[in-house]
């Protein structure tokens, strides 16, 4: 039980440093709305009138969200293997851990080419 003791303070400290900013920002905030206040802000350009329904998004907005998915993936499992492998994996490790950087370098390579970093 020892053990848990420093995870369950941290997660006491998150809880109520969210709780006081939710409070905080309940009591600070502005009071007052009208209507400029509550409009969407594209800076000083009338929103466009949206479809009924929500309308389509491009593909591009998929491709990137699924980028950042894969990267951060990679790097989630990338930092704790190399840290708890680094005496023991050896040239086994080394190309295993080459063969994943090249399998995620291969799908980003292939949206850099699909045009999925380019913005119109």
């Amino acid at each position: 039980m020892k053990e848990w003791v420093p995870v369950l303070v941290l997660g006491a400290i998150a809880a109520g440093f969210a709780i006081f900013s939710i409070i905080a920002g309940a009591l600070t905030g502005p009071k007052r709305y009208n209507r400029a206040k509550l409009d969407a802000y594209e800076c000083g350009i009338e929103p466009t009138p949206q479809p009924v329904g929500g309308g389509r998004f491009p593909v591009k907005y998929f491709l990137t969200a699924m980028m950042f998915i894969l990267f951060d993936i990679e790097i989630i499992f990338l930092y704790p293997w190399a840290v708890a492998f680094d005496r023991f994996a050896g040239l086994f490790g080394l190309v295993e851990m080459v063969l994943f950087i090249v399998t995620v370098f291969v799908a980003y390579a292939y949206v850099w080419r699909r045009g999925g970093l380019e913005w119109d």
